[in-house]
């Protein structure tokens, strides 16, 4: 048997147990496994639901335009099915996406543009905004509108629904999902609630997002809007695919707590999932208390692990924001290892002749350059042979003629294997800002100090 396009390949996905991570629950939870629809998400379902849609009421003619704000999952399922049937494709999306998701879109031949997230959605600048201007200035371009428009929630009405009652064979008595444009829970939760009334749907949501408050007071609350991290889930408005009255509770997960599961699945469960599996696992262990040992739990495992390589599977992006902290070697605790000594610099107003002076006196090999208290370059042993080589009296020039680019900062939290690899020909050090504001400079011997201290 064989398929006559790639598209007859979305849906069917596998219903897996967890094991290892879910073992402080007493219930059955098993994860609907998005990641094996061509596009590894759960959002092909629906994107090509809306297309074609969009074709049998004209509103996407032969040889069109889409064009769509996206955060890159139904970017993907749209250009796949673009790439398909012969369409164009056009895709905004914010710059707290990850890279990974940009370049998959753009590997299907859809143009991308990247815009602000901490922006209004009315601002001109957010990437609802800049979608909506396209489609009104391309020539035959139809904008599926994600958030709003109902063939989302309807393709999962029509699939994901179904294929869950009968993989659980109608045993299922919770859906646990991430809550973004709403499609999936909303779809899903209806067409369960229609079999098993008695059936919870619990969506998930994140700090930054209007969705709890609305559904717990009904009231749309600006100040809880913010800017967040976790991909795929929150929302800062209500897009109508949200259906309020499906979903029976939700609970927040923080950023930090989202990006730990995320790794979490992969080295406890062996499931490589994205961003928004980990903060839906967060938040129902959150929940485990509402749950009993009868109890059959699904949780939508939305997309695939490899659209967040530079993000939470990068365990020096997580240290960066605090999320992560281990036994290995920071830069913290690499300059907790050295004395006390004020860093050396030389401004870069001073005589290269200077410089040579308080190298040799305090015997070190290179030199942060400063002008008016601020680093802006560095001086290196190198460099002042290699300048004193084409001309001698260049000891005689200012210090600022022969410096270099200068050292790379880092963060307190940054690796020793990080910095180990910005320690290069280039650089023989890097300076780190410390937690009294007092900058530090970290060589190759320092680091060689840290680990055999």
């Amino acid at each position: 048997m064989w398929y006559n396009n790639i598209l007859e390949t979305i849906g069917n996905t596998p219903l897996v147990k967890l094991n290892s991570i879910t073992k402080d629950i007493t219930a059955t939870v098993l994860g609907k496994i998005e990641t094996t629809n061509p596009g590894n998400s759960i959002k092909d379902r629906m994107a090509i639901k809306m297309i074609e849609d969009a074709e049998r009421s004209g509103k996407l003619l032969p040889g069109g335009t889409i064009i769509e704000g996206t955060s890159g999952n139904t970017g993907m399922g749209l250009a796949i099915a673009a790439v398909i049937k012969g369409y164009k494709c056009i895709f905004t999306t914010t710059d707290k996406q990850s890279k990974e998701k940009v370049d998959a879109l753009r590997a299907f031949g859809a143009e991308v543009i990247v815009c602000p997230t901490n922006v209004e959605p009315e601002d001109p600048r957010s990437y609802y905004s800049v979608s909506s201007r396209l489609e009104k200035e391309v020539p035959k371009s139809w904008k599926p509108n994600q958030y709003d428009n109902l063939s989302n929630s309807q393709a999962h009405y029509e699939q994901t629904g179904p294929e869950i009652w009968a993989q659980t064979e109608g045993k299922i008595t919770h859906l646990v999902a991430g809550v973004g444009t709403g499609g999936t829970i909303s779809g899903a939760g209806k067409y369960l609630k229609e079999q098993n009334p008695g059936i919870q749907v619990w969506g998930i949501d994140t700090y930054g997002s209007v969705f709890k408050k609305y559904k717990e007071t009904g009231i749309f609350d600006k100040d809880e809007i913010y800017p967040y991290i976790t991909e795929g889930i929150g929302e800062d408005f209500l897009p109508k695919n949200v259906d309020f009255q499906v979903i029976d509770l939700f609970e927040k997960v923080t950023d930090k707590d989202a990006a730990l599961m995320t790794r979490e699945i992969a080295r406890r469960e062996g499931i490589f999932a994205g961003n928004s599996a980990g903060a839906a696992v967060a938040g129902l262990l959150q929940l485990r208390d509402k749950l009993k040992p009868e109890d059959i739990v699904v949780v939508i495992f939305h997309d695939h692990g490899s659209r967040y390589m530079g993000k939470m599977y990068n365990e020096d992006w997580l240290r960066e924001r605090g999320f992560l902290k281990d036994e290995r070697l920071t830069a913290l605790s690499i300059i907790a290892k050295k004395d006390n000594s004020e860093i050396v610099t030389i401004d870069c107003e001073k005589m290269v002749q200077d410089a040579i002076n308080t190298m040799r006196v305090l015997n070190i090999s290179q030199i942060p350059v400063t002008q008016h208290g601020m680093v802006v370059g560095k001086l290196e042993e190198r460099d002042i042979l290699m300048a004193l080589m084409e001309n001698p009296s260049l000891k005689s020039a200012k210090v600022e003629e022969i410096m270099t680019t200068g050292f790379p900062f880092v963060d307190l939290n940054t690796s020793i294997d990080r910095i180990s690899s910005l320690i290069n020909k280039e650089n023989s050090a890097v300076l780190v800002e410390d937690q009294y504001g007092k900058i530090e400079i970290i060589t190759q011997y320092d680091i060689i100090n840290a680990i055999s201290g």
